[in-house]
């Protein structure tokens, strides 16, 4: 049942996101819902903000406050126990009673699930464009950055060799 769950947002009160997620997990744990709500998450960024004094302070910050992202098996049942905790005052969709789920390519700029990609070349290799508009160039990589998803290639275009950097997965080895 798990690849019929989708993520979708949970509008909470300000200030109430952790005891909203806090409660849920909850409430799936002694409710046994592990197999119909699968995960909570609230996204978070690292910000570091430079005092006047000159000191430097880290902490994380909502990306979205006010917001709980929910991935579950949408039905009555999964509505009803989310919109009856206290602080969540509805899903975001077209109606509170009909959320939407977010697209797998909202969930991945988000950085709440990432999907992964294997990548069987390197620095040196010859890969073919596969996407966008230099579709089916072929070049030579020049960089890999997994954590960042990008690739950089040298291309001949206009008889210049040009660096562009792709999507890891905009780019195959070509066989030898």
């Amino acid at each position: 049942m798990a690849e019929t769950a989708k993520w979708y947002v949970v509008h909470t009160y300000s200030g109430y996101e952790n005891t909203v997620k806090a409660t849920i997990e909850k409430t799936v744990e002694s409710r046994s819902l592990q197999d119909q709500i699968l995960a909570t998450s609230i996204p978070l960024e690292t910000v570091t903000e430079i005092t006047e004094s000159g000191a430097s302070k880290t902490y994380d910050r909502k990306v979205y406050p006010g917001y709980v992202l929910v991935k579950m098996v949408y039905s009555d049942d999964t509505w009803h126990v989310i919109r009856n905790i206290r602080g969540v005052t509805g899903f975001v969709g077209t109606s509170s009673n009909d959320p939407t789920p977010l697209t797998d390519e909202e969930v991945y700029a988000m950085g709440v699930e990432k999907k992964e990609i294997i990548v069987n070349y390197a620095v040196g290799d010859t890969v073919r464009i596969l996407d966008g508009p230099l579709s089916s160039f072929t070049g030579t990589v020049e960089s890999v950055d997994i954590d960042k998803n990008a690739v950089n290639v040298i291309v001949s275009m206009f008889g210049r060799e040009t660096s562009v950097e792709f999507e890891l997965d905009q780019v195959e080895v070509v066989s030898q």
